[in-house]
């Protein structure tokens, strides 16, 4: 009697371990199930977020591709303006040396016809052809020279009045 007391125990022991089994193993297939469900909106998502992408690089080639040719449109009018500077910046050199060439002949001018004049303030006594000479150097420098140098100033002052709206 004890073996089937024993047989029995067994039995009753083995159906509630299979009874608590089966509802560990039902709760583990709803949890797969939500996992499933879980994984299958999560590719879902994924490819719309892919489709998304995809559209936005796509545009992001046609930006790109239309900067780059934008841009090769502007190339040559950059270079256009870069060649400006440098020939204004040529040309500003140039009105330089011209001005201080200018300035140079009009002190020499000016120290040659003041050293004319001390000459013949010191010297009362020159000869005829001192004198002939002296007094041709002075009519020939007060002529030219204010004219030359009228017209010089007035070009330089119009050449700076011309580069400073320019600038502007």
């Amino acid at each position: 009697m004890i073996i089937e007391l024993s047989v029995a125990l067994v039995a009753i022991a083995f159906a509630v371990l299979v009874f608590f089994l089966i509802k560990t193993l039902q709760s583990a297939k709803v949890s797969l199930d939500k996992v499933s469900q879980t994984l299958q909106e999560v590719q879902k998502t994924v490819d719309e977020l892919t489709y998304e992408v995809k559209t936005t690089v796509r545009h992001a080639n046609d930006i790109t591709a239309d900067v780059q040719g934008k841009i090769q449109k502007i190339d040559p009018i950059v270079d256009s303006v870069k060649n400006l500077g440098d020939v204004m910046n040529e040309l500003t050199l140039t009105v330089k040396q011209v001005s201080v060439t200018v300035i140079e002949k009009f002190r020499k001018s000016r120290e040659l016809k003041e050293k004319a004049d001390t000459v013949s303030i010191n010297n009362n006594e020159l000869t005829p052809a001192e004198e002939r000479t002296l007094s041709s150097y002075k009519a020939v420098n007060e002529n030219k020279s204010s004219s030359k140098v009228a017209t010089v100033l007035k070009t330089v002052d119009t050449a700076a009045a011309i580069w400073q709206k320019f600038r502007r």
